[in-house]
């Protein structure tokens, strides 16, 4: 076993010695929490450890101490319900009900659908005086059962609002109704607005969620014939409204209707926007016209508009793509600060990926540490992602990315997701680093965030190479699992 393999290992087990970067006494108190909390245990056992634990009690628990402790645990459900559950029980103190909103998001994007409804009823019957489960809650929900097929009782949910001392109305219908459209339930979502339509009046965004359904199951002529209905509700058609349209045709990269549409929504006096340009210049790149990608901050200006962040975030990736790196670098520092349009993550993140991308693997990192300093964005998943790819490919895997892995859960706080793990494991199995590769398969299965079977199937092979027969038994077991459930 390489030498540096051990510690690695230990350094991505321990949840424990956090440097958090905050002004306040909080990261002190949000490390102590942390370091109680035990990779791979049951929520419950997570939530007595910290029942019972001496420096936890002294500990005041905020509402943002606990939404810190979300977004830490945020791809780990079992950690967030046993923080959560713990938080709850502490006396005078209710949790808002924005941290209900996302810890039920947590359970539901972690597919715990069983937890996700129970917690919602849980809400429902302690809360009664106060009405705390909100809108924004029982939307996500809502998402949450229709991402898993289970759009019927997204229906019911919405129909028994007024138990939830909520009211339907073109707010809840519209929220509704964009849910199914999204999740490409676009008939379903027709049928259920017109039994509703007679009882509660629709809005202009009502037809756009119609609009964008229907061209995301690409039947754009019924978008066109909503245009129509819309009009006969006395609604003109919008920049949202003609923009939907315009992208389903660059997915189709049928850019001389594209044209045509923009020529169009001119006459109509209903000038396109920078939503719209973006939209376009992005899907010149993604099907390779770079040249006219590059023409299209031209055709923006003689229409007046102004460009903003997400406008400059394609404009770099378009520069990038197009192997122009210095003009990108110049927009990134110089002309977005000219034009006083401030930088988010992704802006950042686009420069990184940029520069993995040419094997300059300092410059990245000198806009992580940037982006660290400056304060206003802190690097995500994302911003990392890139790097950790670049550097098991050119097998710099020693100390350099335990390093890594260190920095992004201890100084930035981040929780490894699905696509991180699997870059990881994959990554690890090709230079040979198949221990630390398992370490991190049994690590994420703790978490009860499941690998894909072509990730198991990788390990497995490797492992057996290796003749570490009771890893091997293990992984077959949980792929056995896999398939049976």
């Amino acid at each position: 076993m390489p030498r540096a393999t051990v510690k690695q290992i230990s350094i991505l087990q321990s949840h424990a010695s956090f440097s958090l970067q905050f002004t306040t006494n909080a990261p002190k108190n949000i490390n102590i929490i942390i370091s109680k909390v035990q990779s791979g245990a049951t929520y419950d056992e997570i939530f007595q450890s910290l029942m019972h634990d001496q420096a936890c009690s002294t500990i005041p628990i905020s509402d943002t101490l606990l939404s810190h402790l979300l977004h830490r645990f945020k791809d780990d459900w079992k950690s967030a319900l046993g923080v959560f559950k713990w938080a709850e029980s502490i006396k005078d103190h209710t949790p808002l009900p924005k941290s209900y909103e996302i810890l039920l998001d947590i359970l539901g994007k972690t597919k715990q659908i069983e937890k996700m409804m129970s917690l919602v009823n849980q809400i429902h019957h302690h809360h009664h005086h106060h009405h705390h489960v909100t809108l924004g809650s029982i939307t996500k929900v809502m998402r949450r059962l229709c991402g898993v097929g289970k759009w019927q009782e997204a229906v019911k949910i919405f129909d028994d609002l007024h138990t939830f001392g909520l009211e339907k109305n073109t707010e809840s219908m519209n929220l509704l109704l964009d849910t199914l459209c999204k999740e490409n339930k676009v008939e379903q979502a027709r049928k259920i607005f017109l039994e509703l339509k007679s009882c509660i009046p629709p809005t202009p965004h009502t037809f756009n969620i119609f609009i964008h359904g229907w061209c995301k199951v690409k039947r754009v002529d019924e978008a066109h014939w909503t245009i129509q209905e819309m009009k006969g509700y006395g609604f003109s058609p919008s920049v949202i409204t003609y923009s939907t349209i315009i992208k389903s045709y660059c997915q189709d990269s049928e850019f001389v209707k594209v044209y045509e549409l923009l020529d169009e929504m001119k006459v109509h006096n209903c000038p396109p926007n920078v939503v719209t340009f973006t939209i376009i210049m992005c899907y010149l790149t993604k099907f390779g016209e770079f040249e006219e990608a590059l023409g299209i901050p031209e055709k923006m200006k003689s229409f007046g508009c102004e460009p903003d962040t997400l406008f400059y975030n394609s404009l770099i990736h378009t520069l990038a793509k197009s192997g122009k790196i210095q003009e990108a670098i110049y927009v990134f520092e110089v002309e977005m600060a000219r034009f006083k349009v401030s930088r988010n993550t992704s802006t950042f993140n686009t420069m990184i990926a940029m520069f993995c991308h040419h094997g300059k693997d300092e410059e990245a990192m000198n806009v992580v540490k940037n982006m660290g300093n400056l304060g206003d964005c802190k690097p995500d998943i994302q911003s990392f992602n890139p790097l950790l790819k670049m550097w098991l490919r050119t097998r710099k895997v020693d100390l350099w990315l335990s390093d890594l892995l260190d920095e992004m859960v201890n100084k930035y706080n981040l929780s490894l997701d699905l696509c991180t793990y699997s870059l990881l494991i994959h990554g690890l199995c090709r230079v040979n680093e198949c221990e630390w590769a398992y370490g991190l398969f049994k690590e994420m299965i703790g978490k009860d965030i499941k690998p894909r079977y072509y990730t198991c199937a990788l390990l497995l092979e490797e492992i057996k190479q290796m003749k570490n027969y009771d890893a091997a038994d293990f992984i077959e077991g949980y792929m056995k699992r896999m398939k049976s459930s």
